[in-house]
């Protein structure tokens, strides 16, 4: 048995902050997660310690937004990972010579965000029937703007996500969760956006998942369908989306003239 050796230790540690050293995604996740969950959860914490009463008369509401919440979360997920499963199978210089179109590749991207959400959401929303006696389908034909919505800001933030990837390499794959958590503050998930300090509220309105959870708890309240928000919501996410889509596809075509596509993988 060899002697135990700090030398040894030592060099593999400066390995690993060489590595750290060179790439500030990494770094900047190590202290993004601990900020991000206290700020929601301190935000949460500070709104239910204002008013006891709402989760009261509103249990389902929490089980509601966790649901969609998740929608937005996987429609982001769905995009950013197709992207790069391409990149780790080394498969993104031979779809640059192939016949498919960059503009193909973000609607198959996008339509495989779709099919994933629906398989990854679907089974907790029945889930959470049997289990809280809370149906999200009883939203009825809101539910289907609220879903509509936030799965396309899911794909604005996959499509921005993905374009960075490319553009900084797998040592950025990490942000497919930091961006879209980066929302999470200022979506009103769990609490109205009235919670936040008034200097970040302008912030949190020009975002989309804002006026879809004030508009969540509208209906859930009985105070109906907001179609301000609603218009809100889809008009924002058409900025955002065209916005993201033009960054990927400019992103693609700058790759491709460099001849960056076949060098990226793992």
């Amino acid at each position: 048995m060899t002697n135990f050796s700090g030398r040894r230790i030592g060099a593999m540690v400066l390995r690993h902050l060489y590595i750290l050293r060179g790439s500030w995604t990494r770094v900047l996740e190590m202290a993004y997660w601990p900020a991000v969950n206290m700020v929601v959860w301190g935000f949460t914490s500070q709104f239910f310690s204002r008013h006891s009463d709402w989760v009261a008369q509103a249990a389902g509401v929490l089980i509601g937004a966790v649901i969609l919440w998740d929608v937005m979360f996987r429609g982001n997920l769905g995009v950013s990972l197709s992207f790069m499963e391409e990149m780790w199978s080394r498969n993104l210089g031979h779809l640059s010579v192939s016949p498919l179109r960059p503009h193909e590749l973000v609607v198959a991207m996008l339509t495989m965000s779709f099919i994933r959400t629906m398989i990854g959401v679907l089974p907790a929303a029945l889930l959470a029937i049997p289990l809280y006696h809370f149906s999200l389908f009883d939203l009825g034909l809101p539910l289907l703007a609220f879903w509509a919505n936030l799965m396309v800001t899911g794909w604005a933030i996959g499509l921005a996500v993905s374009a960075l990837v490319l553009r900084f390499g797998l040592g950025a794959e990490s942000l497919a969760w930091v961006l879209v958590f980066a929302v999470a503050p200022l979506a009103g998930i769990y609490y109205p956006i009235a919670t936040l300090p008034v200097w970040l509220q302008p912030v949190a309105w020009a975002l989309p998942p804002a006026h879809v959870f004030e508009g969540m708890r509208a209906v859930m309240f009985g105070q109906g369908f907001d179609a301000g928000h609603f218009a809100a919501a889809v008009a924002l996410n058409v900025v955002y989306l065209a916005a993201a889509a033009g960054l990927f596809l400019h992103t693609h075509h700058v790759a491709r003239e460099r001849g960056l596509l076949l060098n990226v993988g793992e």
